[in-house]
């Protein structure tokens, strides 16, 4: 029975896990895991061949695999303790797509603080579409393919979104580095706020040869800073309103679409067209163009294809569109992130409304101020009860009280308590046809959108 399995995952049924597992799967190794229940995540990995266990157990281990963890996994786990007794190899879940990367020619990284799920899942949408056959594991569902991961053992690319939240993002070098934007979170690792992040970043950089390139937005203030700050000088730069490599120009929004020009050193490219909302996707999709560009590929080989990409699932995606209500769900849960999913609706003529979910106490203690300048875009704002993602409760910051500070502000807020279902019960009676309602949050506010379809459908 040894090494009958390379790798064994335990919670292999979370999105992260399952798309490691997904692609060494397709690389041809042999895989097992275990999770505390069956889900649609551990039924896929079945189906490619995994050997998946449901619940936790020593037995679970079979043979001498290396042992893929996430930060989430307990030590006294017995499968973890089963692994030390055994000496074997454990490996973070960081270390495996480490793993994974060094497998690929091209490894192509999407980081920063947001919109790395948006913009490595629409670059890999993209590639598909030019039938390129990349390889990527992506921290959501790319709603057209309904997948998050894919392999090829033929690919040349391999694109994955690079999660800064604990640091381990430092152990990557990839060929291609893009950094969409850089600002102060995950405030509970990062003491220093950006400082410290960009000190991860510059380490991040180490690890990277000097053939590699970073594609960097240079109308992010803490992009520039880091800009300022490293010796690395093999930097493409993308822009708005400032001359930079790669421009995008005479910007048009209509109603949740949006067009822009696009200009190489001065040079016009081509038109884009996209059919998602925002001028963060504008952002997001010329960081693509300048990408491929620099690949070598023409503008006519894959323009078209942007306006074929509807959006990453959590990411500004519809999830209700009922008596001429429309319920828009959206993983923003950083103030930076707030203001540009509301602000491409600021201009709508519905009635706006917006049901916040804060995520993490040390989150809404440490930011704020910047969460109470967040919401002017809006009509009327719902706040439930923190998302505490393991956090304890901090004294004086949580729903109920930041909605007695917002108030102030002149935001029509209203704080409401309960569960999810009761919820959604609450806020359902008080909407109206017309209404345009924003879900925002990491948490279980996800939810909502759903649980008030089915109430308003009755």
């Amino acid at each position: 029975m040894n090494n009958e399995f390379d790798f064994h995952f335990i919670a292999i049924g979370g999105v992260g896990q399952s798309a490691l597992a997904k692609i060494l799967l397709c690389l041809g190794y042999k895989v097992s895991g275990s999770d505390i229940q069956e889900s649609k995540y551990t039924k896929l990995v079945s189906s490619l061949g995994a050997k998946v266990f449901i619940g936790h157990d020593k037995e679970n281990i079979i043979g001498k695999p290396k042992v893929v963890v996430s930060s989430a996994i307990k030590e006294d786990n017995p499968e973890i303790i089963k692994a030390k007794e055994l000496g074997l190899d454990i490996m973070h879940r960081s270390d495996c797509l480490k793993f994974i990367s060094e497998q690929f020619p091209c490894f192509i990284g999407l980081a920063g603080t947001h919109g790395k799920t948006t913009t490595s899942g629409f670059l890999s949408f993209v590639m598909e579409q030019m039938e390129l056959n990349p390889s990527y594991a992506i921290g959501g569902i790319i709603p057209k393919l309904n997948i998050n991961a894919n392999a090829n053992k033929n690919s040349k690319y391999f694109i994955a979104e690079l999660d800064e939240s604990d640091g381990t993002i430092q152990k990557y070098s990839p060929k291609m580095l893009v950094i969409n934007n850089l600002e102060a979170d995950h405030l509970d690792y990062y003491k220093n706020g950006l400082d410290d992040i960009i000190k991860t970043f510059e380490k991040l950089i180490d690890k990277m040869n000097g053939s590699s390139k970073i594609f960097l937005n240079i109308d992010d203030d803490g992009c520039n800073l880091f800009k300022s700050q490293t010796k690395f000088e093999n930097i493409i730069t993308y822009s708005l309103n400032k001359n930079a490599d790669y421009e995008a120009k005479n910007i048009v929004f209509e109603e949740l679409n949006s067009s822009f020009d696009v200009y190489k050193k001065g040079t016009f490219l081509g038109k884009i067209n996209l059919i998602i909302p925002g001028i963060h996707n504008v952002y997001n999709a010329l960081a693509i163009i300048s990408v491929l560009d620099d690949l070598g590929f023409e503008f006519s080989e894959y323009s078209s294809y942007f306006s074929m990409f509807t959006g990453m699932g959590r990411r500004f995606q519809l999830v209700a569109d009922i008596k001429n209500i429309k319920i828009i769900d959206d993983y923003a849960h950083h103030p930076s992130e707030i203001q540009s999913t509301l602000n491409s609706i600021r201009n709508l003529k519905r009635r706006k409304i917006a049901i916040f979910q804060p995520h993490r106490y040390t989150r809404l203690k440490g930011l704020w101020n910047e969460f109470l300048d967040s919401f002017d875009a809006i009509d009327k704002l719902y706040v439930i009860d923190v998302f505490c993602a393991g956090d304890k409760p901090l004294e004086d910051y949580n729903s109920k009280n930041f909605v007695s500070e917002i108030i102030k502000k002149g935001i029509d807020a209203k704080y409401i308590d309960g569960n999810i279902e009761q919820t959604a019960q609450k806020i359902a009676k008080d909407l109206k046809e017309e209404d345009i309602v924003l879900t925002l949050g990491a948490g279980d506010i996800t939810k909502v959108g759903g649980i008030i379809n089915d109430l308003l459908a009755k």
